[in-house]
């Protein structure tokens, strides 16, 4: 066994995914020695990584994730976009709702589209070159144990034996290694009480494809959601590259195939050909990818009672979302901000306990928008409470006056949906006297289809 590496003062980071990237970033803003342990080899490429499984479909990040990504590591949003990723005012997307198109020219949030591996690539390599930071790959964590100036990691080589094994100690241990996390065990063997779990899983699967960019698309994405009444969707994205991402995506028994004929004929039975003509018009240039790990899963570490000073859990092994909804990266960036906040003074006793509270706030709102979206399709197994039916009902009011025109109503919607305003705007009077006047003297008449749509299959 190796000797014992680290700080005492220092803080060790499971997991050297983008959640864990993000964290060691924070923690070194905040003057604290780093040294983070990642499952994988060290990345030779800008290829998916195992550790990853859904490394090879659609990821955009929503604006808030901008900027907080922008805050844990300024100049990172020019570094990606100098690496290919496309920055897209979602104003300009052709995106089909459940009621029907959104108006197209409305200004609203930026997303910069990118594929997985060059987002965790440009973020790594900032993180790494940080001073303080010491990133370590091919070690799978075991366990670990506390000890009088805070923890022991004990971890060994991921491919095995007793050669590989070491031990590090630090003051804080922060786990962010996803879906997989083991902590909950780890608990109990150290007389801690598991947490309670929440699970709703609509039995979403995903499929996506790279092709390459046609100049002809004539908007720069396209957006079909799936609805109860039509669970199948698609998304055609610009990444690096000069290419398209275009992903597929079904609950229950309408998940995309695997194959990629039955690929490809999944886009023939979309809502609207869009994606399905763009896709006739290019080269794929990859095989078809498939996801199916998409449970809303949280893990309610708030509520253990003597909550361990120095430990902290984060981004997926705290709470993870249906990928549909674009939250994960965000929230965890989000995270990582409190995180350094946190750990720009001593911590205190009882202080990972309240950081851990504030955690599960993060979470609140991107956890009710995608199980109030998920408990809507049967193959969740779930029917929405009173509360989410009648939420339902004024975002669907709300969608109606967007789609129908409604500046209001639309940046409203398009603010909460990338975490930068709170939902009681959905409720603001003006919104409610626009609903009440619709009702009484009709709408206005609906956005049609993008004519560039049209003009690009013609």
């Amino acid at each position: 066994m190796s000797p014992r590496r680290g700080r005492p003062d220092g803080v060790v980071v499971l997991g050297g995914s983008l959640a864990g990237l993000f964290a060691a970033a924070a923690a070194s803003g905040a003057g604290r020695h780093v040294v983070v342990l990642e499952r994988d080899g060290e990345p030779q490429d800008m290829e998916a990584r195992s550790g990853v499984p859904q490394g090879r479909q659609a990821h955009a990040l929503l604006y808030r994730g901008v900027l907080a990504l922008e805050e844990l590591l300024p100049g990172v949003r020019g570094e990606l976009i100098d690496a290919g990723a496309v920055p897209l005012d979602t104003g300009d997307l052709a995106w089909l709702g459940e009621f029907g198109w959104s108006p197209i020219g409305m200004p609203a949030f930026e997303v910069v589209s990118a594929t997985r591996p060059l987002l965790e690539h440009v973020v790594r390599r900032r993180v790494a070159a940080v001073p303080g930071v010491d990133i370590r790959y091919g070690l799978r964590v075991d366990g670990l144990a506390r000890t009088p100036t805070g923890w022991r990691v004990q971890a060994r080589a991921a491919a095995g034996g007793d050669a590989g094994r070491e031990e590090v100690s630090a003051e804080v241990v922060v786990d962010a290694t996803g879906r997989s996390s083991r902590l909950h065990a780890w608990l109990s063997s150290l007389g801690i009480a598991a947490p309670r779990r929440d699970v709703i899983d609509a039995r979403v699967g995903y499929a996506a494809r790279l092709y390459t960019r046609d100049s002809r698309a004539g908007v720069p994405g396209i957006v079909l959601l799936a609805t109860p009444g039509w669970p199948r969707g698609g998304v055609a994205l610009p990444v690096e590259g000069d290419r398209w991402l275009v992903g597929a995506v079904g609950f229950g028994n309408a998940r995309p195939p695997r194959d990629v004929p039955g690929y490809e004929a999944f886009l023939t039975t979309l809502r609207d050909p869009a994606v399905a003509d763009l896709v006739s018009r290019c080269e794929p240039v990859s095989d078809v990818a498939a996801h199916r790990q998409t449970a809303n899963e949280r893990r309610r570490y708030e509520l253990v009672r003597d909550w361990p000073d120095g430990l902290l859990v984060l981004g997926d092994a705290l709470c993870s979302f249906d990928p549909i909804y674009g939250q994960g990266i965000t929230v965890a960036a989000l995270e990582a901000l409190l995180l350094g906040a946190a750990l720009a003074d001593p911590l205190r006793p009882g202080a990972a306990a309240t950081l851990q509270h504030r955690f599960a706030s993060v979470t609140r709102l991107p956890w009710a928008i995608a199980t109030g979206e998920d408990v809507r399709y049967p193959s969740s197994g779930r029917a929405p409470s009173l509360g989410q039916r009648l939420l339902r009902a004024w975002t669907d009011e709300v969608s109606q006056l967007a789609l129908h025109g409604d500046a209001r109503a639309l940046t409203t919607l398009t603010g909460v949906y990338h975490l930068m305003v709170p939902p009681a705007h959905l409720v603001h009077p003006l919104l409610v006297a626009s609903a009440v006047s619709s009702r009484l003297h009709g709408r206005r008449p609906p956005a049609p289809s993008p004519a560039a749509l049209s003009a690009a299959t013609g």
